[in-house]
């Protein structure tokens, strides 16, 4: 997600005494960084990832959040109804972000097989590069939260596997299978489980133990 931009410098304050210069001073930067309309809550939901990427970290609440951006608890409810609205606003990115690459490898992509490779690479890195957003697609920063979140979570790896079990089927047909929706349909369902476990480990580890760890090897043991 793109940070929050600042306007350009303030301006120079004269013909005042060094305590109301430097009040009026203070009171134009604070001007300087007040968000433009949108920035305040993509900056809300950048900072929360930020904060679930301190592994072993506790649930983050509301308070800790405001704290962090220096703002009150109540500016973040002018731009989040509620905190369950903020992890949908994470969760809104990991799929945008996935899926969005998942699509163009379905569309570019003929080989089914290599399809499969490319749905699991995108999906183990793009965890490995957002710690954070990894805890949430586990559900791991989600157990004390709305229940709505995790039937979310479960929802995008059911398009995960979904996907996978076209591109299995496309390779199963190519190999001739008899029964490719079959192979296509446990396949996946393996692919889907190795990636789900992967993506914990990750988080469980303090981010220590990476989900592309020998992917290419993993790769070919579970796809042949």
């Amino acid at each position: 997600m793109p940070a929050p931009t600042e306007d350009g410098p303030p301006a120079e304050v004269t013909g005042l005494p060094p305590a109301a210069a430097a009040t009026a001073a203070s009171a134009t930067t604070r001007m300087r960084k007040r968000p433009k309309p949108g920035e305040r809550r993509t900056q809300i939901l950048q900072t929360l990832a930020e904060m679930l990427e301190k592994p072993g970290a506790e649930r983050v609440t509301t308070a800790a959040l405001a704290a962090r951006i220096e703002v009150s608890e109540a500016a973040l409810y002018r731009h989040f109804a509620s905190k369950a609205q903020m992890f949908e606003g994470l969760i809104e990115f990991i799929e945008q972000s996935v899926f969005s690459l998942v699509n163009q490898i379905a569309e570019r992509e003929s080989d089914g097989r290599a399809q499969a490779q490319r749905i699991l690479a995108v999906l183990l890195q793009f965890g490995e590069k957002n710690p954070g957003m990894t805890r949430v697609m586990v559900g791991d920063a989600l157990v004390f939260e709305n229940e709505r979140l995790l039937t979310r979570m479960n929802q995008f790896f059911d398009r995960v596997e979904s996907q996978l079990r076209q591109s299995l089927r496309l390779a199963a047909e190519a190999a001739g299978s008899t029964t490719p929706t079959v192979d296509g349909s446990v396949r996946a369902s393996v692919l889907t489980a190795f990636c789900v476990g992967r993506l914990q480990r990750y988080a469980r580890s303090g981010f220590r133990r990476l989900p592309t760890e020998q992917l290419e090897g993993a790769q070919r043991l579970l796809l042949g």
